[in-house]
């Protein structure tokens, strides 16, 4: 602090080059006789003690030399003060604009509310770390910090130091339209640990559904006999599901990607059912005029009254309504996450089922059972959704029969 003093002597105060020593000296002896930090602005009560206790001793232009340089010193801690002050008004205005950019820049992009919550928490996060700087002054190095501290630091797991990068990726170059080259993001990565899916038998599956009733337990064979991601499931529309020739359309899956998949034939009449029971749910909002359901992408600007007809409908629509977060419509949205997570938890427990199993976990099975009974992975693949074969390939590792016809040695 006293050597930035020092050039504030010199260049601002215009104390003469011969006198600057002393000064310092009259500030540092000053602090150090106050046991105090050098920047603490001090109170007047705290000047006159040092001053008194100087004057026992020394000269009086020498104390009226102290008196000048504390002055100055004060004056010179207020200033810096107010600057760092202004400086973190300036840029707190600039990170809440920086937030507001990219949300506009997700929603124009049509990404979901889940990523835009997501994105915008690590947007904060990242903020926490680069402390006083401004979203004008960073750099791409500053990425590749946050991303070692979050692996060596906080040792978070490689899909999630993968997803902070994405989000920061987006914020740069949507938003601070700056481009990142793979070299600039040599950081230190996570260490990516490759985990054995856990897979149900068609025992267990059966044992789960028998503890299930209602939509949670057709949600829960729907995600097993469809292969769904639990999201998937609860997003589909009344139009989505095709009774006669035995097809489920799956809209906007992960990659923003529709797939079909198969029907499970034994599903059908539980469906039927279901649907019914739905539909006398759409007429109600209807008859009590509430806003149509939330339309994916530009389509509720396109056909305003397409939300209100029942094709749109959600297959699994929540009993209450809600709040759209983004526009504060109040309306019928599908039914929460958790209604499924916590049934079927309590359904793995009364069968008496050890294995860590989540909903998400159908969905393996689905993959595991087919692969057993010999289906192509190619096909397997197209009906999980997948982009690369690899990540369908793990379930060559947990599949119970020897897919690949081989014979031991040890057999012959």
């Amino acid at each position: 602090m006293l050597s930035s003093f020092k050039d504030y002597l010199t260049q601002k105060a215009l104390v003469k080059e011969k006198d600057v020593p002393f000064y310092l000296k009259w500030v540092s002896d000053c602090y150090s006789f106050l046991d105090t930090p050098d920047s603490v602005v001090l109170n007047p009560e705290q000047t006159n003690r040092f001053q008194k206790y100087l004057a026992k001793t020394h000269e009086d232009g020498q104390v009226k030399q102290a008196e000048n340089a504390l002055r100055l010193y004060s004056y010179y801690l207020t200033s810096l003060q107010k600057n760092a002050s202004m400086k973190s008004s300036e840029g707190e205005n600039e990170w809440n604009l920086l937030e507001t950019q990219t949300r506009e820049a997700l929603r124009l992009r049509h990404r979901s509310h889940s990523t835009e919550k997501t994105y915008i928490s690590w947007l904060r996060s990242f903020r926490g770390y680069v402390h006083d700087k401004k979203p004008s002054e960073l750099t791409n190095g500053d990425i590749q910090d946050f991303l070692s501290s979050l692996a060596v630091e906080q040792k978070v797991s490689a899909s999630t130091q993968n997803q902070a990068l994405n989000a920061l990726l987006f914020v740069y170059r949507h938003v601070l339209e700056k481009e990142i080259g793979e070299k600039e993001l040599d950081a230190v990565r996570a260490i990516y640990k490759r985990r054995i899916p856990v897979v149900l038998t068609l025992k267990e599956v059966h044992a789960i559904f028998d503890h299930l009733s209602g939509a949670q337990r057709i949600m829960a064979m729907l995600t097993y006999g469809c292969g769904l991601r639990l999201q998937e499931c609860l997003s589909l529309r009344i139009k989505d599901i095709d009774l006669e020739q035995n097809i489920v359309i799956v809209r906007s899956g992960r990659g923003n990607k529709d797939r079909r998949t198969i029907l499970p034939e034994s599903l059908k009449d539980d469906l039927i059912a279901h649907i019914s029971e739905v539909r006398g749910l759409y007429d109600q909002d209807r008859e009590k005029g509430i806003h149509g359901v939330y339309l994916p992408g530009a389509l509720e600007k396109e056909y305003p009254d397409a939300g209100k007809e029942w094709g749109w409908f959600w297959l699994f629509p929540s009993k209450s309504l809600s709040v759209d977060p983004r526009t504060h419509t109040v309306r019928r949205h599908h039914m929460h996450p958790a209604s499924l997570q916590k049934s079927f938890k309590v359904a793995v427990t009364k069968a008496g089922i050890t294995k860590q199993a989540s909903v998400h976990t159908l969905r393996h099975s689905f993959a595991t059972h087919l692969l057993e009974k010999g289906y192509d992975i190619r096909t397997i693949q197209e009906l999980l959704g997948h982009r690369n074969l690899q990540t369908t390939m793990i379930y060559t590792h947990v599949a119970s029969k020897n897919i690949l016809g081989v014979r031991s040695p040890l057999d012959a």
